[in-house]
C-alpha cells in the first residue's frame, strides 16, 4: 500500500470533466457527483501512472473497465476518505457492479482533506469473488472507529489485508503485467 499527493490541475480537470459527464449508467446507485468526482481521480491517478493520460469521459459509462493491461480489463476502485487507510481497514464494492467483465480490480482510497489517493492493492476478479463478503441492502455496518452506516444497496466488502499489496507505481505495473 501507497500513497502519492495529488496534484490541483488533476482535481481542476476531474472536476470540470464531472460537471459535464455523466458517468453513471446503471440501472440504480450511479453515485451522485461527488462520489463520481472520487473515482475520477483515483482512476486518473492509476491511467497517468501507466501512461494513459486522464480519464477523457467519451461515452461515459466504461462498462466497468476503466483500462487495458497485459490484456487484462481492469476497473480502478475508489473509496473517498477523511483518515488516512490503515491495513485492517475495507473496500467496499456493490454488488450490481459484478455482472461486468472486469477481470481486475485495482482499490484505491482519496483522502478528500489532503487531497492522497492511497493505492491499497489489487486483486483478480476470480479471487475477489472467493474472498469478499456480502452485506444485503439495509445491513448495518460498523467502521473501525465504531460509526455505523446502513448499506443502500446489496454491497461486498474485501479487507485490504486479502489485497495483493504493493509499494509503487513500479511495483504496481511490474505485478500486472506478469499476469
Amino acid at each position: 500500500m501507497f500513497t502519492v499527493n495529488i496534484n490541483n490541475e488533476l482535481i481542476e480537470y476531474c472536476q470540470k470533466l464531472v460537471k459535464t459527464t455523466n458517468f453513471g449508467n446503471r440501472y440504480t446507485a450511479n453515485g451522485n457527483e461527488e462520489q463520481q468526482l472520487t473515482g475520477i481521480i483515483g482512476q486518473s491517478v492509476i491511467m497517468d501512472a501507466f501512461g494513459l493520460g486522464y480519464v477523457m469521459g467519451k461515452g461515459g459509462f466504461d462498462n466497468g473497465v476503466d483500462m487495458i493491461i497485459n490484456s487484462k480489463k481492469v476497473d480502478v476502485k475508489t473509496m473517498g476518505r477523511t483518515t488516512d487507510v490503515k491495513r485492517n481497514y475495507t473496500n467496499n464494492f456493490l454488488k450490481l457492479q459484478d455482472y461486468f467483465e472486469t477481470e481486475v480490480y485495482i482499490f484505491c482510497s482519496y483522502h478528500k482533506l489532503k487531497k492522497e489517493v492511497t493505492v491499497c492493492g489489487w486483486i483478480e476478479k476470480s479471487e475477489f469473488v472467493d474472498k469478499r463478503k456480502l452485506y444485503p441492502k439495509g445491513t448495518t455496518r460498523t467502521r473501525n472507529d465504531g460509526t455505523t452506516f446502513t448499506t443502500f444497496a446489496d454491497l461486498y466488502e474485501i479487507d485490504i489485508i486479502h489485497l495483493t499489496d504493493v509499494s509503487s507505481f513500479h511495483d504496481l505495473k511490474h505485478q500486472l503485467n506478469k499476469k
